[in-house]
């Protein structure tokens, strides 16, 4: 049912975490780098997904107390996940660089795209994720008789977060097939499901 405490809780609990990954990653970046004959670089922080069980972003997003990802307050636990993340790694290390935040790929994310299949996870609700997460529109499959203009759209609405909070964003969508079916992309790649486009034009 997930974790149970209050915001502030959570929040140290992550950082915590963070804090310890952090330190080893960059006690074993050092090691390296002094054993190679080489200048240690950065540590990014990111938390990346893949397919496989105990990878997933949203589950995590779950265990923070939310039913499924998609619901009312997913938001604002990318937000927190986020900021906490960022928080405990950046006392572990003077060397934190790169994204460093969560990911959030409808395919490569096997929460992400159970939120998708059962009704939960909106292309609208995965857009306004990315306003503060580290990403952009990652992943994720349109009905492949989407029209330009659309597509146009949905790349300007994320372009726009983009610019709007001085961050890195990005839309990699895959028109494809019908909406509800499944596209399997096959290895990290994952399987992606057909979400439901605006039927409103988007302009010319």
């Amino acid at each position: 049912e997930g974790y149970e405490g209050d915001l502030g809780e959570v929040s140290e609990r992550i950082k915590r975490t963070a804090f310890k990954i952090t330190r080893a990653g960059d006690l074993i970046g050092r090691e390296t780098a002094e054993s190679i004959g080489t200048e240690f670089g950065i540590i990014d922080l990111s938390l990346a997904p893949t397919p496989a069980v105990g990878d997933s972003i949203a589950d995590i997003l779950e265990e923070m107390g939310l039913e499924q990802v998609g619901a009312h307050g997913t938001t604002a636990a990318v937000a927190l996940l986020n900021d906490a993340v960022k928080k405990g790694g950046v006392m572990a290390s003077s060397y934190v660089g790169g994204l460093s935040g969560a990911f959030i790929p409808v395919s490569e994310d096997r929460g992400m795209r159970h939120g998708v299949e059962d009704g939960t996870l909106s292309l609208e609700k995965l857009e306004a994720m990315t306003s503060v997460c580290s990403v952009g529109l990652d992943m994720f499959a349109v009905p492949e008789s989407t029209p330009t203009d659309k597509l146009a759209g949905i790349i300007l609405d994320e372009c726009s977060i983009g610019v709007v909070n001085n961050k890195t964003t990005g839309v990699r969508v895959i028109p494809g097939g019908i909406e509800g079916e499944t596209i399997d992309l096959g290895g990290l790649l994952g399987e992606v499901p057909v979400m439901e486009v605006s039927e409103a034009s988007s302009g010319e």
